[in-house]
């Protein structure tokens, strides 16, 4: 069924587990339409994006509610760089998101709007790689 559920929408469905417990539709910390390519139908669609406790939500309705179901899911964590990407799909406003297998295109409205999204998404990126290497510091003199 999922199988099925790519082919006809283009993207998966995203995993409750990869969300559980981020109220998306409270207070995110960016939100606004971007256009995203499909995961498996190389389609562009327009989507409204909420960045949220290191979350890149998507929804097909910009009325997010506490009963809405995002259509997708990017954790910022395993994403490595975010930087525009104009000259490499040939698009205004582009800008790309990279993890360690696959690399996202999207395109924004405008060049500022390009531009808050790569800085929000990037202030994202660092906070959570600093926080997991603050997890990873072991302080040898309290060892002794």
């Amino acid at each position: 069924m999922a199988s099925l559920w790519r082919a006809v929408m283009g993207e998966s469905p995203p995993n409750p587990d990869d969300y559980d417990g981020i109220e998306y539709w409270s207070n995110p910390e960016r939100t606004g339409w971007l256009t995203k390519q499909g995961e498996y139908i190389k389609t562009w669609r327009r989507r409204w994006f909420v960045l949220k406790q290191g979350k890149l939500f998507w929804f097909k309705e910009s009325i997010v509610t506490r009963g809405s179901r995002p259509r997708g899911v990017i954790p910022v964590v395993a994403c490595l760089t975010v930087k525009g990407a104009e000259d490499v799909i040939n698009k205004e406003f582009a800008f790309e998101l990279s993890t360690r297998s696959e690399t996202m295109y999207f395109i924004a409205d405008s060049d500022k709007e390009k531009e808050d999204w790569i800085n929000s998404i990037g202030r994202s990126i660092v906070q959570l790689s600093r926080s997991v290497t603050d997890k990873e510091i072991v302080d040898y003199d309290s060892k002794r």
